[in-house]
């Protein structure tokens, strides 16, 4: 009843219901219908006898539908409980004050026979208005692809009239010889053999137009002073990203993968995110608008959907149960895989454990654990298992939508003429189509995110410039220096990159680190999988020779050399698949993203490839099955060692920072720490560190901390309760002499 004719029908304002129609008909013509609703509510009955009239009136089709507000009859009461949620109230006071008109019966998603009853003989032409719901259907059947034959529509990018593949080859060669000249890359055979490689599997799948967009926003940045990432992903795994200048990190040096990034056997749109300074990504945006026009830009919608704790925790309070007793289930809930997701409510109530296991591992004994408790607390309360199963029928449905934090999709054409767009409340364009969606239509979206340790490691170069006259290129800093590493033996990371929670502390205690791949490891080990496994324990104890290093087969030691012979990046899966199975490159990714994805049916097929295969090179069958059952139980532990080296140059930064420069270091730090309780564990470390904090002083602080001597810091105006940034920058914009009195003060600022 909400769509424009339909709601003045409804009113029984058939002019103006007649007016929209005529201006709907001007736009769509043969392709525009009325629809006709059978339902309980008196004002259907209204809209429907005015729509008649009205198709009538100038020829437009009519189509008979079912208002469906559920699918299934029975999701009914799950519906009258969504509706509760949304209106933050109970089901029973909802119910009580007439608030579900929407939640009757017959609203569910019905079949053909139910609707050609519901409608039989109820006006003249019932049977077509039926029958025009296929029209409709074969209307709208095809797949919605915006190249013929699919594909991916990429945005011009200028090239002065030299073809793409050429322009992009000119680019990549270029800038491989800066990095060698600036010592950042060998100028060796091994670095153009790879360059040429990745070039022709990039023009081979005709993505050159990509990297050319993507270097162009990043070298615009770096021209700008906007401190860049080094990198993210799996993009610091491809050569010529470093040589384009969208990663800094060089792939040969660290032993990343250029298939773990683009896999050359099937063609994916490459996903390359970045990392820009917090305070200057918008610009990078704009830029982008500026470049390709603003009406082909624009951000991307996230459809969040409802999810296993907090659907039983909003279910029971529609239902006016306690919060503590949801609570109780919902923290049995356990991880599941490495990206820290949950398990679902049906995997914790209705799949077989014996099922969860085969999934997750026979070693997860806390799935095991907290599934057998949860399903036995729902079968001893009636309560709890009613809660449980309307959650059930809830989990999954979009809850809001909201702007996705990073994501831009980049058009040739206006967005408007390719998809649906609307406004979001802050009134920016964005995209109705999600991620997923827009690269199955074929448009490409970038990854636009704001790094605060960016802003940070800039001011504090900038400080080091200013008191030391000193120029870092921290590119260019060694990846052995002592100070650093007896910082983190220490465990004094606090505000150091992703280093500095206390489990961080105590890891890095017990690790010792005392290399640049140490800190890598440390960023992929430390999540819960592999701190449950045994692996951390392990990696520890075989590093400070307390256990054996040893390898599943002799070949594999180059590879699992620098882990100890410990499973921690998923790279080392692809090498040892193309060592003992001779699997290719692209085989070896696809290996990687089944186990790490669970998907049953491809991880058979590679199971029985991989074994087959190392049987025909020569290997025992009954070795080989067991290096299979250890790489299923540990691959889904591991990490991408792409993203951990990139991360770990950022961790490598900011503690030389800390460890050379920490007044420096601690003024920018809790300038820009705007979490209280971060901010507070930064003044004990620097207390801790010998620091003198000076108190706030109106005629002496800055708008932020300022250095006042060895070890001695000026509390920032704008980080007193209460001021804030606007109210401090007046302050010191005002301040042209020492104040003298509050009059003063007064008289002074305005």
């Amino acid at each position: 009843l909400k769509g424009v004719p339909t709601y003045y029908a409804s009113l029984g304002d058939e002019e103006k219901a007649t007016e929209w129609v005529k201006k709907f008909l001007d736009l769509f013509g043969e392709d525009l219908y009325l629809e006709l609703q059978s339902n309980s509510l008196p004002e259907q009955e209204v809209a429907n006898r005015n729509l008649i009239r009205i198709a009538q009136r100038f020829g437009v089709k009519l189509i008979a539908t079912n208002d469906s507000h559920y699918l299934m009859p029975e999701d009914r009461l799950a519906h009258q409980v969504l509706m509760a949620i949304q209106m933050k109230k109970t089901l029973t006071e909802i119910q009580q004050g007439g608030g579900l008109k929407c939640a009757n019966e017959g609203l569910h998603f019905a079949s053909a026979e139910e609707v050609w009853e519901k409608f039989r003989d109820k006006f003249d032409g019932w049977e077509r208005a039926l029958l025009n719901t296929l029209e409709v259907a074969e209307k709208t059947a095809e797949s919605f692809q915006l190249l013929e034959g699919g594909g991916y529509l990429m945005p011009h990018f200028p090239t002065e009239g030299v073809p793409l593949q050429e322009f992009l080859k000119d680019l990549a060669i270029k800038g491989l010889k800066q990095r060698i000249a600036q010592g950042l890359a060998e100028d060796s055979r091994e670095y153009w053999e790879r360059l040429t490689f990745e070039l022709d599997v990039v023009s081979r799948m005709g993505f050159e137009g990509y990297f050319l967009i993507v270097q162009d926003f990043i070298n615009w940045a770096k021209s700008q002073g906007i401190p860049v990432g080094p990198g993210r992903g799996s993009a610091a795994g491809s050569l010529l990203a470093f040589a384009l200048g969208i990663t800094d990190v060089d792939p040969i040096r660290h032993g990343l993968l250029f298939e773990r990034f683009l896999n050359p056997e099937r063609v994916s749109m490459p996903d390359i995110d970045v990392d820009f300074c917090m305070e200057n990504r918008d610009r990078v945006i704009e830029y982008v608008r500026g470049k390709y026009g603003a009406e082909n830009v624009a951000q991307i919608i996230t459809y969040n959907v409802m999810k296993a704790k907090q659907t039983l925790r909003d279910v029971a309070r529609a239902l006016g149960i306690s919060y503590q007793t949801a609570d109780t289930l919902a923290k049995l809930i356990p991880q599941g895989d490495v990206q820290g997701t949950w398990l679902s409510l049906e995997e914790m109530f209705l799949v077989p454990i014996e099922e969860l296991l085969k999934k997750y591992g026979r070693h997860r004994t806390d799935i095991e654990e907290n599934a057998t408790k949860f399903r036995r607390l729902c079968e001893e309360s009636p309560e709890l298992k009613k809660l449980v199963e309307i959650a059930l029928r809830l989990e999954g449905l979009t809850r809001h939508t909201s702007l996705h934090a990073a994501g831009v999709v980049i058009a040739p054409k206006p967005l408007e003429e390719l998809l649906p767009l609307y406004y979001d409340k802050e009134g920016a364009v964005a995209t109705q189509f999600d991620m997923g969606k827009l690269e199955e239509v074929g448009l490409i979206k970038m990854d636009f995110l704001g790094l605060k340790t960016l802003t940070e490691l800039q001011k504090v170069r900038e400080f080091i410039k200013e008191r030391h006259g000193v120029e870092i290129d921290y590119l260019s800093l060694p990846l052995d220096d002592r100070d650093v590493y007896d910082l983190l033996r220490e465990g004094n990371t606090t505000g150091v990159f992703q280093l500095e929670s206390s489990g961080m502390k105590t890891l890095l205690k017990r690790l010792a680190p005392d290399s640049f791949e140490d800190i890598v490891a440390v960023l992929a080990l430390y999540r819960p999988g592999p701190l449950k496994s045994g692996l951390v324990d392990s990696y520890i104890n075989r590093k400070h020779g307390k256990e054996p290093v040893e390898y599943p087969f002799p070949e594999l030691e180059p590879v699992l050399k620098e882990t100890y012979g410990v499973w921690v990046y998923q790279e080392q899966i692809m090498k040892a698949s193309q060592i003992l199975a001779g699997f290719t490159p692209g085989e070896a990714d696809t290996l990687r993203k089944a186990i790490g994805k669970k998907k049953a049916d491809l991880m058979a097929q590679m199971k029985e490839k991989f074994i087959k295969g190392a049987v025909e090179r020569g290997y025992d069958e009954k070795r080989i099955n067991q290096l299979w059952e250890d790489i299923e139980k540990f691959a889904s532990y591991s990490f991408n060692k792409s993203h951990s080296v990139a991360y770990g140059y950022l961790s490598y930064w900011t503690a030389y920072a800390k460890a050379h420069y920490p007044e420096e270091f601690f003024c920018v730090k809790l300038s820009t720490e705007k979490n209280d309780r971060k901010f507070i564990n930064l003044l004990k470390d620097a207390k801790a560190e010998g620091f003198k904090l000076l108190p706030p002083d109106i005629n002496r602080s800055g708008m932020d901390f300022v250095i006042e001597g060895q070890k001695t810091i000026r509390f920032g105006l704008a980080r007193i309760k209460g001021v804030g940034e606007d109210t401090a920058r007046l302050i010191v914009e005002s301040r042209k002499r020492p104040w003298t009195s509050l009059g003063d003060f007064i008289r002074t600022v305005d």
